[in-house]
């Protein structure tokens, strides 16, 4: 492992070791049970992970920025207790969207795995000692006990407070525009924050189940807090090839078919909506064309339909990156990407420090999961919240650039809360 003096010193006293084992129905469902209630999950079309309990919690006090490696070597440390392993021992994490700060990344004992064309497994995770306990774990006899949480009315009171007023958040914007104007940056993305506080804990299997069903096409997440339900992939790596979808430029449904499509083609015939979606594109070309022997953008890019918004997005794919590189290492070279922070990155990043008024925290961070052979998939941790008891922090930005409109940005905020309001405050 790759700077042991990094991590917690007790983290290191007993090795870790593993096995993997295919799974039933009835473990797999009883997993996601038990994951809903109070575990990690990530769930899309094609792919589930449920992780359960904590192996072990390794302290990376200066982040991942200056060695996102440092996973994978984590990870490799990890013995196989068979000789012939056909899977990797996986991390799945919520990273904060300045990758120098603390991270506690939690290696879980249990990880169910059901992805399209493999039959479902099991990686156990433990100490020679208690490894054997771990997978003698009977999930299906947990699944059916209710937990004493599940007894606990679901909130029914909810109070929202925006932690700027519409009005200064409006200002910001108009700052950001005249900063442009001035050519101190091309784009740079705004975030305000809306708290909202219940009259009872949030539920977690509650808020997942909402989100299943309101945004099926997104990958949803609740990690140690962190809720919510993506549609934006920044990096998929399997072996040497990797894909990228970023989205940038937003407009509104209107629930009519044809209405819809009239405003699609608007959105994209719009300049200024296809001008801040090509500063994303260019970034995240240019990042991977430095990695890979081969990088593929489509000259136009194609909207992506959601619930109550249509997107702008393009698939970027890399082709013949060096193995050894792995997901999160090419996830911090394109994090922050323009669609998060804005262009030029280090000007945005410091206007953002200077003007936003809000500490983001997991928001805009890195949701999702990696092996120890490098392979996996990061997601922007948008559409989301940071629930914690009975208060959660809702976050949505706005790219802005030189032809924006303050009312118009701020109004494309309230429709990005949306994604989260429906899922939070039910009447």
């Amino acid at each position: 492992m790759k700077n042991p003096d990094m991590v917690d010193s007790q983290d290191c006293r007993d090795s870790l070791v593993m096995q993997t084992q295919r799974v039933d129905e009835d473990y797999l469902v009883s997993a996601r049970t038990i994951a809903y209630r109070s575990g990690c999950v990530i769930e899309r079309d094609g792919l589930a992970i449920f992780t359960l309990g904590s192996a072990r919690e390794f302290r990376l006090p200066s982040g991942l920025a200056e060695d996102p490696s440092l996973v994978s070597g984590i990870l490799k440390d990890i013995e196989s207790r068979s000789r012939e392993c056909e899977h990797h021992p996986i991390v799945v994490a919520a990273l904060p969207y300045d990758l120098e700060s603390p991270v506690v990344l939690t290696v879980a004992e249990i990880t169910v795995v059901n992805r399209t064309g493999i039959p479902p497994y099991a990686i156990f995770v433990g100490t020679q000692e208690n490894l054997q306990e771990t997978i003698d774990r009977n999930l299906v006899t947990e699944a059916a006990q209710e937990p004493d949480f599940l007894g606990t009315k679901s909130p029914e009171h909810f109070s929202l407070d925006p932690v700027m007023g519409h009005a200064q958040f409006r200002e910001k914007i108009a700052e950001a525009i005249g900063a442009i104007e001035r050519g101190l940056l091309q784009k740079v993305v705004l975030a305000r924050e809306v708290v909202v506080e219940a009259d009872r804990p949030f539920l977690q299997h509650e808020l997942l189940g909402r989100l299943r069903a309101l945004h099926p096409s997104c990958l949803s997440f609740a990690i140690h807090g962190f809720i919510g339900a993506t549609p934006e992939l920044l990096v998929r790596k399997e072996g040497s090839t990797s894909a990228s979808t970023p989205l940038a430029g937003t407009m509104a449904r209107s629930g009519d078919p044809d209405e819809d499509r009239k405003l699609a083609h608007a959105l994209m015939a719009s300049p200024k909506e296809r001008r801040e979606h090509q500063y994303v594109v260019d970034a995240i070309h240019e990042s991977l064309r430095e990695l890979a022997d081969q990088v593929h953008a489509p000259d136009s890019p194609h909207i992506l339909e959601l619930r109550n918004v249509v997107h702008l997005a393009t698939t970027i794919t890399a082709e013949h990156i060096d193995p050894a590189i792995g997901s999160l290492e090419i996830a911090s070279r394109l994090h922050p990407s323009p669609a998060v922070c804005g262009t030029p990155r280090a000007d945005a990043k410091r206007f953002i420090e200077d003007h936003e008024g809000v500490k983001r925290d997991l928001y805009a961070g890195l949701v999702g999961y990696t092996d120890a052979s490098g392979d996996g998939e990061w997601w922007i941790g948008i559409r989301s919240a940071m629930v914690d008891g009975n208060r959660a922090r809702m976050l949505a930005g706005v790219g802005i650039v030189v032809d924006s409109d303050p009312k118009a940005e701020f109004a494309e905020t309230q429709l990005k809360l949306q994604a989260m309001l429906a899922v939070l405050v039910r009447p």
